[in-house]
C-alpha cells in the first residue's frame, strides 16, 4: 500500500488501527515523531477503505494547522469532504445548523445569529459591577458553563445580554454547543449522525469544555483517534487539562494506547537529554525518544553533546553567544535563520533581541518580511511545533526556568510539572546543537538580581562512567559478576509483585528493567558504548519477526546489543546457560531459546520453540551465527543456518557489527580504565518485502548471504 511507504512500524499500526476490533486509540506521539503525517494518512486510509469522507471529522487547535492538514489530504484525495477544523469553528457550525426546520441558535434564545468577537475585560468587569457582583467573581469564558457558581437570577441577566446582542466570545461557542446537545435530543441525534469517525490533534491541550463537546458528539460511538503528548502539555494557564490523557483508559476501558517514539528531528545526544527529563513517570506514559533521522548537514553528523555555559554577568554571556553564532555560521556555512534563542518570558526575548542587534546580528521580529533571514528569538510557548539546527536555551536559573512558583504546595507541584514540560519542549526544538545558558547575575524586572542554577540542569548533565579502583583484573571481574548477579537476584521478587498486583504493567516493567540491567552491566564493566546507525532501527517493522544477527567476541555483547537496540530481545543460546541459577530465570522470561549446538537437529529445535513463541507474541531474537566468534576480533564468514531461519520465518534481518568488545572483558588489561566499544547498526533486510517485490522465495545460502556480505 503506497500510503504506508516511509512509515515506521508504530506509525503503520496507528494508520491501520481497527476501531471495531480494538476500540478508541490514544497515540502518545513524542516530539518530532511525525504525528501530522499519521493523522493525514489515517484519513486517507479510511477513505481508501470506503468510508464516506463526509463522515470524517478532524479537530485541531489552529486554523493554520487545520488548513495544512486539509491541503495534505486533498493532494491525494481531491474529492475529500472530510471536515478538518478547529474546535471553535466546529462549535459555530453546530450553532448555525438547521435541525427540524429550526436554527440551533434560535433554540437557545438568541434574537439573531451570534457573532464571535473578543470582549474587553474592562467591559465585562463593568457588567459584573452593574449587577452588584465583585469584579473577577465570574470568568467570562465560563459564563455558559453549567457548573458556574452564581445566583441564578443574576446569571440569567448576564446571559440575556449575550442572547440579545448576539455578541459571544469563542469559549461561549463550545459551551452553547454542549448545551444544545444536552437539552435538545433531536440536535444530539442529528449531530451524532453526521460524523462516524473523530480524529483529534494535540489531545493533551483540550480543556474541559472541549472534552465535553467531543464526548457529546461521540455518544456511544468508539471511533476516536486521539493524538497527543502529555510531555508537551504546556497550556494549563489557558485551561488545558492534561488529565484528559491520563484518564483516557478510564474514559474508554476498551481502548488501545500506542507510542510514537522515533524522532525525526534531533541527534541522539539531544534525545538522550530529553529522555532523562521524565524517567520518574509511570511506565504506561513514559516514552523513550529514538533517533530516526540522519540529516545530511555536517553539524548534525557530529552528534555534539549538549553544552552548559555558565556566565558571571549578562554582558559576558552575550559576548560568548555572539562569538558562537558567528563562528558556527562561518564554519558550517549556515544561515542566520538556523539559530534560535528560546526563553521562558517575553521580557527575556526583548533583552536578547536588543543585545544581538547591538552586536550586528539580524533578528527576526513580528513585523519582519517573511523572506527576511535572521536569528529567531521566541518564548518556549511560541516555539512549540518548530525546530532549528542550533538552539540556545536561555535563562537556566531558578525563577526563570522554571519560572516563579506559587507558595501553596499543591499549586507549586502543579506549576512545576508544567514548567518541566516547558523545559522538555525547549530541549526538543533543537536538531543538531543545543546550548544551555546560565547567568549568575543579571538585570530582571528593573533591578540587578542574583540567580541560582536551575534545578533542570541536572537533566542536562550526562552521567559519566567513573574510573574504577586499581586492582588485579581477575578481582575486578569477580566484583563485576557479583554486582550483576545481585542486581538480577534482587529484581526477582519485585517481578513477582508486579505480576501479582500490577499484571497489566508487568511486561512493560520487564522491558524497562532489562534495558536498565544492560546499562548497569556496561557501567559496572567500565564500558563506554558508541552506537552508530541508530536511524536504521526506525526502518524495522517491529510488529513482525525480527532476527538481529551480530558478531560475537565477548560476554559483554549481550548488554551491548540490548543497549544499542533499546528493545527487549531474546537470544539463541547454548543449553548449558539454562543450568545457571538466576541467569536462566531471566533468560527464559525474555524469550531466549536454548539449543545444543554440538548435536544435529538444533535448527529444528529452534523452529519448534519459535512456533510456540509466535502464538500471540512476535519473534524477536538475537543470533550469533557459528563461525563469528573470533579470538582476533575479526569477523569470520557466517554459516548459513541463521539466514535459513530468517528466510523460513520471513523475518527482517537487522545486522550489527561490534568492535573491541573482547578488550572490554575477556582481554581486559587494566581494571580501572574505561574501554570504548563501538556498535554499528546496518540497514535492515526484510525477507518478506524482498520476496514480495521479486515474486519468489529467497535462497538463504546464496542470495540472502550475498545481500549481507558487508558483514563478513
Amino acid at each position: 500500500m503506497s500510503l504506508l511507504k516511509g512509515l515506521n512500524s508504530e506509525q503503520k499500526q496507528a494508520v491501520l488501527h481497527s476501531h471495531t476490533a480494538e476500540g478508541p486509540l490514544l497515540i502518545l506521539a513524542g516530539a518530532g515523531s511525525g504525528k501530522t503525517s499519521v493523522l493525514t494518512k489515517r484519513i486517507l486510509y479510511r477513505i481508501e477503505q470506503g468510508v464516506d469522507s463526509s463522515k470524517i471529522l478532524a479537530l485541531t487547535f489552529t486554523a493554520k494547522a487545520a488548513a495544512e492538514m486539509d491541503e495534505r489530504v486533498k493532494e491525494l484525495a481531491p474529492n475529500s469532504k472530510a471536515l478538518l477544523c478547529t474546535f471553535h469553528s466546529l462549535a459555530l457550525r453546530i450553532l448555525k445548523m438547521e435541525v427540524c426546520g429550526i436554527r440551533n441558535w434560535s433554540r437557545l434564545g438568541f434574537a439573531k445569529a451570534p457573532l464571535p468577537k473578543e470582549q474587553s475585560d474592562f467591559e465585562w468587569q463593568d457588567w459584573l459591577l452593574e449587577l452588584g457582583l465583585k469584579a473577577g467573581s465570574v470568568d467570562r469564558d465560563n459564563l455558559f458553563c453549567p457548573e458556574i457558581k452564581i445566583k441564578k437570577n443574576k446569571l440569567e441577566i448576564l446571559r440575556k445580554n449575550v442572547f440579545q446582542s448576539g455578541n459571544i466570545v469563542f469559549e461561549d461557542l463550545i459551551w452553547l454547543s454542549i448545551r444544545l446537545m444536552t437539552e435538545f435530543d433531536e440536535v444530539k441525534k442529528y449531530v451524532q449522525n453526521i460524523w462516524s469517525e473523530i480524529l483529534i490533534d494535540e489531545y493533551q491541550d483540550i480543556n474541559p469544555s472541549q472534552y465535553r463537546l467531543v464526548r457529546a458528539i461521540l455518544g456511544e460511538n468508539k471511533n476516536l483517534f486521539a493524538v497527543g503528548d502529555d510531555d508537551q502539555a504546556i497550556y494549563g494557564f489557558r485551561g488545558a487539562d492534561i488529565g484528559n490523557i491520563l484518564r483516557f483508559k478510564n474514559d474508554f476501558p476498551n481502548c488501545k494506547v500506542l507510542k510514537l517514539e522515533w524522532n525525526y528531528r534531533s541527534t541522539p545526544s539531544i534525545l538522550e537529554t530529553a529522555n532523562r527529563i521524565f524517567t520518574d513517570k509511570p511506565l504506561v506514559f513514559r516514552k523513550n525518544l529514538r533517533p530516526g533521522a540522519l540529516r545530511p548537514y555536517p553539524l548534525f553528523k557530529e552528534n555534539r553533546k549538549p553544552e552548559i555555559w555558565v556566565s558571571q554577568t549578562a554582558e559576558e554571556e552575550i559576548i560568548k553567544l555572539v562569538y558562537e553564532i558567528k563562528l558556527l555560521k562561518d564554519e558550517y556555512s549556515m544561515k542566520w535563520s538556523d539559530f534560535a534563542l528560546l526563553s521562558r518570558y517575553n521580557r527575556q526575548c526583548a533583552y536578547y533581541t536588543l543585545a544581538l542587534k547591538e552586536h550586528g546580528i539580524p533578528v527576526i521580529e513580528e513585523n519582519s518580511p517573511e523572506d527576511f533571514e535572521g536569528v529567531h528569538i521566541e518564548t518556549i510557548h511560541s516555539s512549540k511545533g518548530l525546530q532549528y539546527p542550533v538552539v540556545f536555551y536561555c535563562g537556566l536559573a531558578e525563577n526563570l526556568s522554571p519560572g516563579e512558583l506559587p507558595e501553596k504546595a499543591c499549586e507549586k507541584r502543579k506549576q512545576l510539572g508544567e514548567e518541566k514540560r516547558l523545559f522538555y519542549v525547549g530541549v526538543t526544538r533543537a536538531e543538531a546543537h543545543l546550548i544551555f545558558l546560565y547567568c549568575k547575575q543579571r538585570y530582571f524586572k528593573g533591578k540587578l538580581q542574583k540567580f541560582k542554577e536551575s534545578r533542570f540542569l541536572k537533566y542536562c548533565r550526562e552521567e559519566k562512567i567513573e574510573k574504577g579502583m586499581r586492582m588485579p583484573v581477575f578481582v575486578f571481574k569477580i566484583f563485576v559478576v557479583i554486582k550483576v548477579i545481585s542486581y538480577m537476584l534482587c529484581n526477582i521478587p519485585i517481578y513477582f509483585i508486579q505480576r501479582i498486583f500490577r499484571s497489566s504493567n508487568a511486561e512493560a516493567w520487564l522491558k524497562q528493567k532489562l534495558l536498565n540491567w544492560a546499562k548497569f552491566c556496561l557501567k559496572s564493566m567500565l564500558i563506554d558504548l558508541n552506537v552508530s546507525g541508530q536511524q536504521n532501527l526506525a526502518k524495522v517493522d517491529w510488529s513482525r519477526p525480527v532476527i538481529v544477527i551480530a558478531n560475537h567476541n565477548s560476554f559483554a555483547d549481550i548488554p551491548i546489543i540490548l543497549t544499542s537496540v533499546q528493545r527487549m530481545l531474546g537470544f539463541l543460546a547454548k543449553v548449558e546457560l539454562s543450568r545457571i541459577p538466576i541467569l536462566s530465570y531471566w533468560m527464559k522470561k525474555i524469550g531466549c531459546v536454548f539449543i545444543k549446538r554440538q548435536t544435529t537437529g538444533a535448527a529444528q529445535k529452534f523452529r519448534d520453540t519459535m512456533s510456540k513463541i509466535s502464538v500471540g507474541k512476535v519473534m524477536q531474537i538475537v543470533i550469533f551465527p557459528e563461525g563469528t566468534r573470533s579470538k582476533t576480533g575479526k569477523m569470520g564468514a557466517w554459516k548459513s543456518g541463521a539466514f535459513r531461519i530468517a528466510a523460513e520465518f520471513k523475518a527482517t534481518i537487522l545486522p550489527i557489527v561490534l568492535k573491541e568488545t573482547a578488550e572490554s572483558w575477556e582481554k581486559r588489561k587494566k581494571s580501572n580504565t574505561i574501554q570504548t566499544v563501538t556498535s554499528q547498526i546496518h540497514e535492515p533486510f526484510d525477507v518478506a518485502e524482498w520476496e514480495k517485490e521479486n515474486g519468489k522465495e529467497i535462497d538463504a545460502k546464496g542470495e540472502l548471504m550475498a545481500k549481507l556480505k558487508i558483514l563478513y
